[in-house]
């Protein structure tokens, strides 16, 4: 049985007393007892995609004798940050909840080890990318398990049409639907000339400069493919080095062919320029696509989901994965583990990226090929290439691989895409990169 809350306006849900409950082996083996299990997952964006989830917990609470409730909280206003502040502060709330990017790390000392739970998916689903170990592995226990609601990708996502008009890039030529990508030439070089080409043709590439998940996130890989590293895994500040300045030439070359406004933008700002027309390219998973399909369906089915362009030390895309996790103060720790073992089997990922029109990304690597993806449109294998599916580029997050504590507050700081912008307004280099240090300094000591 599954009851339903939708938590758009709270906080920090009140768990009813949990009685210990028999579950599928591995983990707990004996006679079912009813028992109960409180879940606090993302709120999605996209409609009636929570809708498969609870379907296959309600799946789940059946077999197994559960009962289940289940609150999808917004990340609007940042509540499913602040629940999750609550409840660790507190040391009450959900047996699972859902924290993304850094929330697990920090949050280490109070989640329940996950390492049979990965051991057997990995076994099943094959291998997760650097960036998933990186962000939910610390000291060899896995904080979490990655979910496949919410993970995302924020790839290229190119107006076929404006590329050739404009640049002379025939972007389905290189990324074609069903097939390995053809892009070798794919580079930093041909996407400077193109951003160029597009800025004088009136519809230049809508990248922000801000400091919200957006920005930091592209300028992040861009760091990584030129082999840019601000804090070396040790915590050592390392800022002062030639692939710095590197990518941070790069960004000087680029801003000039943006739009004017970027350093103000927000996360939101590069969906509007796409669905307003304006854009021959945003950085983005595929929700800007999906608003142009209901608003703006004559841009829509000119968009292409594509991979990054290749920098001197490789082909890097920015990947955000959500994980599932469990407080080690739950009292139904087994029954949280066996729900998240079939949250992740490959049949219950299909129908979750089924249900969001391709925008849910599983972490694995054998759970990359759903047919969702190669049939989605207009235009039809859009999104094909959007899960990485022949592995021709790195998922990465800006920062790494500095320690999580200096890691995340670099991130949500903007510290790479605050440099860019002084740079940019003719701040010496040398002061730019003094003025950075000087900011992560300051986070080690706090």
């Amino acid at each position: 049985m599954v009851s339903r809350k939708v938590s758009r306006r709270r906080f920090m849900a009140n768990t009813a007393a949990l009685s210990a409950v028999g579950v599928a082996a591995p983990f707990v083996r004996g006679a079912y007892a009813a028992g109960k299990l409180s879940v606090g997952f993302w709120d999605h964006w996209v409609p009636n995609a929570n809708g498969a989830t609870e379907k296959l917990i309600k799946e789940w609470g059946e077999k197994e004798k559960v009962d289940v409730q289940i609150d999808f909280i917004t990340s609007q206003g940042n509540k499913l940050l602040l629940t999750t502040a609550a409840e660790g502060q507190a040391k009450s709330g959900h047996d699972i909840l859902a924290q993304n990017t850094f929330l697990p790390a920090r949050n280490a000392e109070l989640l329940v080890p996950m390492n049979d739970v990965m051991d057997q998916l990995i076994k099943d689903n094959g291998k997760v990318n650097a960036t998933v170990e990186y962000l939910g592995k610390v000291g060899g226990k896995w904080l979490g398990v990655p979910a496949t609601v919410g993970s995302q990708i924020k790839g290229p996502c190119s107006r076929i049409d404006l590329l050739k008009k404009h640049a002379g890039i025939d972007i389905q030529a290189m990324y074609p639907a069903g097939e390995a990508p053809k892009a070798d030439n794919w580079t930093f070089d041909t996407f400077l000339k193109a951003a160029e080409a597009c800025h004088k043709g009136g519809n230049p590439f809508g990248i922000g400069l801000g400091t919200t998940s957006d920005n930091v996130d592209t300028i992040g890989a861009v760091f990584h493919a030129f082999g840019a590293v601000m804090v070396n895994e040790k915590g050592d500040i390392v800022i002062k080095n030639d692939q710095v300045r590197q990518a941070l030439d790069f960004y000087k070359k680029l801003m000039a062919f943006l739009p004017p406004d970027v350093a103000a933008w927000d996360d939101a700002s590069n969906n509007k320029f796409l669905v307003s027309g304006q854009a021959s390219m945003i950085m983005n998973p595929p929700s800007a696509w999906a608003v142009a399909k209901r608003d703006a369906p004559q841009v829509a089915e000119q968009c292409w989901t594509h991979g990054f362009p290749a920098g001197p030390k490789g082909r890097y895309a920015p990947f955000l994965p959500f994980f599932w996790c469990t407080w080690n103060f739950s009292k139904n720790q087994s029954a949280a583990k066996s729900l998240l073992l079939y949250l992740s089997q490959s049949s219950s990922a299909e129908k979750m990226v089924a249900a969001s029109g391709g925008y849910d990304l599983p972490s694995f690597e054998k759970l990359t090929t759903f047919k969702t993806w190669a049939e989605e449109g207009p235009p039809k294998g859009t999104l094909y290439h959007y899960p990485n599916p022949h592995n021709h580029q790195i998922l990465s997050v800006a920062a790494a691989p500095a320690p999580h504590k200096i890691a995340e507050q670099i991130y949500n700081q903007g510290i790479q895409t605050q440099m860019a912008v002084r740079y940019f307004k003719g701040e010496p280099l040398e002061k730019t990169l003094d003025w950075a240090s000087g900011e992560i300094e300051g986070f080690m000591r706090n």
